[in-house]
Parts: C-alpha cells; structure tokens; sequence
C-alpha cells in the first residue's frame, strides 16, 4: 500500500509554532480513516493513492479555510509495486 509524507508549513504567521495545524491534519487524517505516524518534520499516511491524494488535498485546503494566509505543503508518495509495503512494515525492516 502507497505511503505518503506530508509536510504542512504556514508562512507569516503570528506564532512560529504550527502544532496546532499538525493536529487539524491529524484530524482529517483519521476522519478518513487511514493510518498514520507523525514525525518531528512531517506525517506519513499509509492508503491507496486515490485516498492519499484526496487527504492532501483536504489537509491543504483546511488549513488555508482556518486563516492561514500562505502555505506551504510537501508531499512525497512512495509507491511500491514489487512487494508489500506499510507503515509497520517499513519501519520493522530497520529496526534492530
């Protein structure tokens, strides 16, 4: 299953903290019922690509809709088709 790392980065802002825009992502996030995992620099969410992008898209738009008023969001899909891929799955192989 595809895994996707978003990044969300509100610029100009009256604070330099964006916690609180993490957790509206994260809400959205499971409002659509994926998993994921936060990162100090981003969050990875495991769903097939059509959910992956959707949940972007609404993360984006959220987060532009609650006042922010330029944003920046970077988005990496890692899309494996050779073998099983998954959240669990990616970080069991590097753990030792």
């Amino acid at each position: 299953m595809p895994l996707m790392e978003i990044s969300i980065v509100p610029v100009g802002g009256e604070t330099p903290s964006f916690s609180t825009v993490v957790k509206d992502a994260c809400r959205i996030v499971q409002k659509n019922g994926l998993s994921y995992q936060v990162t100090p620099t981003a969050t990875v969410v495991e769903g097939d690509l059509d959910s992956l992008i959707s949940v972007a898209s609404d993360i984006h738009r959220t987060s532009l809709q609650n006042g922010i008023q330029r944003l920046i969001t970077h988005i990496t899909i890692d899309d494996r088709q050779d073998e099983p891929m998954g959240l669990q799955r990616q970080t069991d192989k590097v753990r030792p």
